[in-house]
């Protein structure tokens, strides 16, 4: 029996996110249709030009997306924001007081009341995971059945949601996620991975920078004071980047003894074996479900989480 979403997200044991959304039927995300020769390509930018986009009014950061032909990966990081109301016009109008108070007008304290009302649960959603999913996936259903030219369910239900607990998890989840084209066969590497969060990265980096749309790593970085505290992925981006070539490289040519010595300074810093890596890093929805982390941080979870399905073979892996 499928879990309620509330049971799926805990934020106090973590704010890292994998979330899946598949297509019903034979419908195409994007991609070509073999069998009709209809090609849905151009959905692909729909789709990431929507994620970007809510990714701004949100307060939930994404970490990795891949755009396939039936199904959508992302790796989100929920941060509590809270320039709420004008986020949230920014995708529906609101009432009649909350338009009114946005425009600076005067108000009767009983107007005043309701608009702080609405906006404590406007903030509230903006930090919510099925908000967010709900937001991206309900607009682009509506105009793929409209280009479609039917009725009906476009997704295959709710999406799917494991919480990945620690900094292993979340980058064996991310590196799995961005090598999704290279593993169907639809992109030679990984800078050549069309609407994929490693492409942005990729670019970014050539010129030095970080794509401002994507959470960033900040593994490289310092902080002013011990009291500062850096937003982002505690990881270096020069090696995050090579850690998902050389994965990839593997997973193509097989060649895991030839380059298992470069792997092994990254991983040892994660505490992974490597063999152990390119286990869950290439099959990672597999082994995973629910909840995903090392050991310890899934016996945290259980503690917080007594009604928790622990994922024995997944901890295993990153043991």
């Amino acid at each position: 029996m499928p879990r309620a979403r509330s049971q799926q997200v805990s934020l106090s044991n973590t704010p890292y996110y994998h979330c899946i959304s598949r297509c019903v039927r034979r419908a195409f995300l994007c991609g070509e249709d073999v069998v009709t020769g209809k090609s849905f390509e151009h959905r692909r930018g729909w789709i990431e030009a929507r994620l970007l986009y809510l990714s701004q009014i949100f307060s939930i950061d994404i970490c990795s997306y891949a755009v396939m032909s039936n199904h959508l990966h992302l790796v989100l990081h929920v941060d509590e924001k809270h320039e709420v109301l004008r986020r949230w016009h920014s995708l529906h109008k609101g009432t009649l007081f909350i338009q009114q108070f946005a425009r600076g007008e005067a108000m009767p304290a009983y107007a005043i009341e309701l608009v702080e009302r609405s906006a404590a649960i406007y903030r509230e959603r903006l930090s919510d995971i099925s908000w967010f999913m709900r937001e991206l996936n309900e607009p682009f259903a509506r105009q793929a059945n409209f280009e479609d030219e039917c009725t009906g369910r476009f997704w295959e239900g709710r999406f799917k949601s494991q919480a990945l607990l620690d900094e292993a998890s979340v980058l064996a989840c991310m590196t799995y996620v961005d090598l999704n084209p290279i593993r169907a066969n639809i992109a030679a590497t990984p800078e050549m991975s069309e609407f994929t969060s490693i492409k942005k990265r990729v670019e970014a980096a050539e010129k030095g920078k970080q794509p401002t749309t994507l959470y960033p790593f900040v593994g490289n970085e310092r902080a002013d004071t011990k009291a500062d505290k850096l937003n982002g992925i505690s990881f270096k981006l020069t090696d995050y980047l090579q850690l998902v070539d050389l994965t990839g490289r593997i997973v193509r040519h097989d060649k895991r003894g030839a380059i298992d010595l470069s792997l092994s300074p990254i991983l040892q810093r994660l505490g992974i074996d490597s063999e152990n890596w390119m286990e869950i890093a290439t099959k990672f929805e597999s082994h995973t479900h629910g909840v995903v982390g090392q050991t310890q941080s899934m016996e945290r979870y259980k503690n917080s989480q007594p009604r928790a399905r622990p994922n024995k073979r997944g901890c295993r892996l990153l043991a």
